[in-house]
């Protein structure tokens, strides 16, 4: 399986790639992570449970990164095995580009899996694969992203009805648009009694 892809990531680069290294980043990111600890430098563990169609597993693995570039990107390689369901090996090649304000994330992967799981067929393996990256990248993009101010939530009330008076003749205006609305139905009801 091979799959390439691109995200936008609206923090600087040195943030982007100080994430990428940072072990509770990554396991808060990662769908069905369970652990991840950093045994050196340059290699993790891991532990995910994962759900591929029909098969549910729990993989343990070692994950190894090397060409480190910092802060323009890496290469990651990794194997996991999930007893009975199946193994998966890889690896991706990872890219930070400036972006503005932001950072282009790239990121080219390839793997292989066998056991049960090469079972299910490639049309679903992918589709999960993408699932699972698409649900990294938006955690991952959400972690990353600032919080919105509450200055800029809030808005004056006299903003959002400028136009509408608050009361006409001493009564709220909500008293004037349900008369207008009971008047109209007695009219309905009674109207054809005239």
């Amino acid at each position: 399986m091979d799959m390439t892809g691109e995200r936008r990531i609206p923090a600087p680069r040195e943030t982007v790639w100080a994430a990428l290294n940072d072990p509770e980043m990554l396991k808060a990111a990662i769908p069905g992570c369970e652990s991840l600890e950093k045994t050196s430098e340059t290699e993790l563990k891991a532990t995910a449970a994962v759900k591929i169609g029909p098969i549910s597993a729990r993989f343990t693995g070692k994950v190894q990164l090397s060409d480190l570039d910092p802060p323009n990107g890496y290469t990651i390689g990794g194997e996991g095995q999930g007893g009975v369901a199946g193994f998966a090996k890889g690896g991706a090649k990872v890219h930070l580009d400036p972006d503005g304000n932001g950072t282009l994330l790239r990121y080219e992967v390839n793997a292989q899996v066998g056991g049960k799981i090469a079972q299910l067929g490639a049309r679903l393996i992918d589709a999960t694969a993408k699932s699972m990256a698409d649900q990294f990248f938006n955690r991952f993009t959400a972690l990353l992203t600032p919080p919105e101010t509450k200055a800029e939530e809030a808005v004056p009330s006299e903003v959002i009805s400028p136009a509408m008076p608050p009361e006409i003749m001493g009564l709220p205006m909500v008293a004037w648009i349900g008369g207008v609305i009971f008047l109209a139905i007695l009219l309905l009801l009674f109207g054809s009694l005239l």
